[in-house]
């Protein structure tokens, strides 16, 4: 009685919750939250996509960093050290000083003008990006800028590889696509982390263009075709490759005109792309007028006018209203264009005005071309004709996913089908015309193998779904009517489809992880390699680094004059001078033919010979690469007959048949005197003859060409041992000034 008495509607203490009660409260809240935060249909396809979207984006980045983690951050290959270089000069002295630049350190004693001899996207591109991050606070040395812009471009590539697959085909198809082209090795091979050169931006350009002209001519949208010349403008910065975007465009419009798909879609995207694009382009002063002066670009012309005889004879159409007056209109009209554009084309070309085809061009479509007339381009390994395991090496399962794609394209034809399997037939020649091109065909592969990929599995998904209804039903109606009966009878063969189709499903998803396996190994083993720092493997598996380029270029830069002049092939004349900073003879760039040939002349004479030709250019030192110790094959013997093919293109005293032996090139005891005391014969096995490179074998044993050389007593009279890396890979000789004439 002495307290007060709690009210029955009162609310009781309640004790405090024990731990298995709190964990019996947990999916409650759990529950509670999964459905409030509850997606419809189409939010959670959306979720899915956009996640998806997101992982292939950071798998495309860190596939393509396996270089910077096995080596380190650095600028592979050799054209990349001179965009390199000049990307430094940019974001130093900036643009002005940049579009302005005559580089004395190139191409002595000619020189070189930088802004009128590149395409400066690539540069421009770091350049912004560098600055874009400086601004924002972030402490970076713009050669990581350059190091990780391919892979940073490539990830920016599944994504327009994702839109494109959904504007030719559908959802699935555009995220396939996304997933295949973030891993292939085609592309890969151009863009990973190091690999600074035009290509890692250049390919995003190039779909870029090819999706917003495809979008412009689903839409008639003349926004999407603004936005399709300003991407091709950013490819004609970018690379020379936009010549195929600006012939294969009008050959795609002139298939729609031949086949009856003309429309005012395809006449405002055409239009618009051509005009707009054609004016931004020639703002490059490398391109210039070439648009209207280049035999490579007539094709586009051409196919504008036609649009125009198009457009007039529509409008004509509708205003004659007797049909057999139009056709004999038609007639004239027709007959009319032709001759005037035949008689423009071939007063052009006579006059000069319109210039011929090039030599690159001309071996784009003749194979053999390049080899018979343009050694120099011949000489390129990324130019020799592809063979069927770099196919294999390179798409994989793709190879056998593309005609299928092909097939599933022809099914179902539409404008946006048409350019994907034109785009797909006309690159894949290329490609096995010309190794490197490979790169160009890979978007279209990927494309259509994803539509393959998606149109199958979407087939087999529904073949599964709709018998597994089937079978419901007609168990649930049983035998009450003749159509239950019918239908019964029917679905006893329905489970063994059901079953073929997931054997078919587990089937293309095995292929697919083994693909994805494929890719990986690739990427890791085979172009995540930089070609400045070579690596190989010890009888014991472990891996040996050979670092002799940068050793050598090191010392050249430590241990000569500032003004010192190197001559080398052609190879190495971007990193001597990006990392020796030194003046080359010649370089990459191969724009004079005869320069280069004279440096060929040089490395096929006799010591006095080459002595003399190297007086005239001033020549201080002398650097070739041998791999005869490490059996480093990419040296300069095996490059040695294209030296002496360029070189005899242009001075008919250098002979081929004298350094073959019964037309075989040999090093050995048996190989042509001529061969045996030539210059780089002599710079490339000076003191080898007493080197023992491996157990068993004689002194004097080349390891990369796996014979005992034929002249082991190697003197020299007018150059001198200056440097030789650890391995040999890198030897440099110095010229010594001429002899007192008192």
């Amino acid at each position: 009685m002495g307290g007060k008495s709690e009210p029955q509607n009162s609310v009781k203490s309640v004790p405090n919750p024990t731990p298995s009660s709190n964990l019996s409260l947990k999916p409650y809240f759990f529950e509670f939250s999964l459905k409030s935060l509850k997606l419809k249909t189409k939010q959670q396809e959306l979720l899915i996509r956009v996640s998806i979207l997101c992982l292939v984006y950071v798998l495309a980045f860190i596939v393509r960093l396996f270089s910077v983690l096995r080596y380190e951050s650095m600028i592979h290959e050799f054209d990349p050290y001179f965009n390199y270089r000049t990307t430094v000069f940019l974001t130093e002295k900036g643009f002005y000083e940049f579009w302005n630049w005559f580089d004395s350190e190139s191409w002595y004693p000619l020189g070189r003008i930088i802004g009128g001899t590149l395409y400066p996207g690539l540069m421009v591109t770091a350049a912004f990006i560098y600055w874009g991050l400086r601004f924002l606070r972030f402490a970076v040395h713009i050669r990581e800028v350059c190091v990780l812009t391919a892979p940073f471009f490539a990830s920016n590539t599944t994504l327009v590889a994702y839109f494109f697959g959904k504007e030719i085909w559908d959802t699935g198809a555009g995220l396939v696509a996304a997933v295949l082209i973030a891993i292939c090795p085609g592309y890969i091979s151009r863009s990973v982390a190091g690999s600074y050169d035009n290509e890692g931006v250049a390919i995003f350009a190039l779909l870029l263009t090819f999706y917003l002209f495809v979008k412009a001519v689903n839409t008639g949208s003349l926004a999407w075709a603004v936005a399709s010349a300003f991407g091709y403008f950013y490819m004609v910065s970018a690379w020379g490759g936009y010549v195929f975007i600006i012939n294969l465009i009008p050959l795609y419009v002139l298939v729609l005109l031949i086949t009856g798909r003309y429309s005012m879609r395809l006449y405002v995207a055409y239009n618009c792309m051509y005009i707009l694009g054609m004016l931004l382009a020639m703002q490059i002063r490398f391109v210039g007028f070439q648009h209207v002066q280049s035999g490579e670009h007539m094709a586009a012309m051409g196919v504008f006018f036609l649009m125009q005889v198009f457009y007039f004879l529509d409008w004509v159409k509708h205003l004659l209203s007797d049909p057999k007056l139009f056709q004999a209109f038609l007639r004239i009209t027709v007959t009319s264009a032709v001759c005037v554009g035949t008689l423009a084309l071939g007063v052009g070309m006579a006059s000069g005005y319109i210039s011929p085809w090039t030599g690159r061009f001309y071996s784009l479509l003749d194979p053999t071309y390049a080899k018979d007339h343009i050694p120099i381009i011949a000489s390129v390994s990324e130019h020799q004709p592809t063979a069927w395991s770099s196919f294999m090496f390179d798409f994989h399962i793709l190879l056998f996913l593309f005609p299928a794609g092909l097939y599933f394209c022809f099914k179902r034809l539409s404008d946006a089908t048409i350019f994907i399997v034109m785009y797909a037939l006309t690159s894949m020649y290329f490609a096995g015309v010309m190794v490197r091109l490979i790169l160009v065909a890979t978007p279209a592969v990927c494309l259509v193998s994803a539509i393959a990929v998606s149109a199958t599995i979407k087939n087999l998904t529904t073949l599964i779904r709709t018998k597994n209804k089937g079978l419901h039903t007609g168990s649930s109606k049983g035998t009450s009517s003749l159509k239950a009966s019918a239908k019964a009878s029917i679905d006893q063969s329905l489970p063994f489809q059901r079953n073929g189709a997931i054997a078919l499903l587990v089937g293309a998803f095995y292929l697919l992880s083994r693909y994805a396996t494929h890719c990986t190994w690739v990427t890791s083993e085979a172009y995540s390699s930089p070609s400045i720092v070579l690596a190989a493997r010890s009888a014991y598996g472990g891996r040996i680094i050979f670092d002799d380029y940068r050793e050598a270029y090191f010392w050249l830069r430590q241990n000569t004059p500032p003004d010192a002049k190197v001559m080398s092939w052609w190879d190495y004349g971007y990193q001597i001078t990006a990392m020796g900073n030194r003046t080359v003879i010649v370089d990459n760039n191969t724009w004079n033919n005869t320069h280069i040939a004279t440096v060929g002349r040089a490395m096929s004479s006799y010591e006095d010979e080459a002595y003399e030709i190297m007086q005239s250019l001033d020549v201080d030192y002398v650097l070739v690469v041998f791999g005869g110790v490490t059996g480093y094959s990419s040296d300069d013997i095996n490059k040695f007959l294209w030296m002496v093919r360029i070189g005899g293109g242009v001075f008919p005293v250098i002979k081929e048949p004298d350094y073959l032996v019964n037309g075989e090139y040999r090093v050995d005891k048996g190989a042509a005197p001529k061969m045996l005391n030539c210059l780089m014969y002599k710079l490339s096995y000076y003191r080898f003859g007493e080197l023992t490179t491996e157990y068993g074998k004689p002194p004097g044993y080349d390891r990369a060409r796996g014979v005992e050389i034929g002249n082991k007593n190697v003197k020299l009279e007018y150059l001198e041992e200056a440097f030789t890396t650890s391995n040999w890979i890198v030897r440099i000789y110095k010229v010594k000034p001429p002899k007192n004439r008192w």
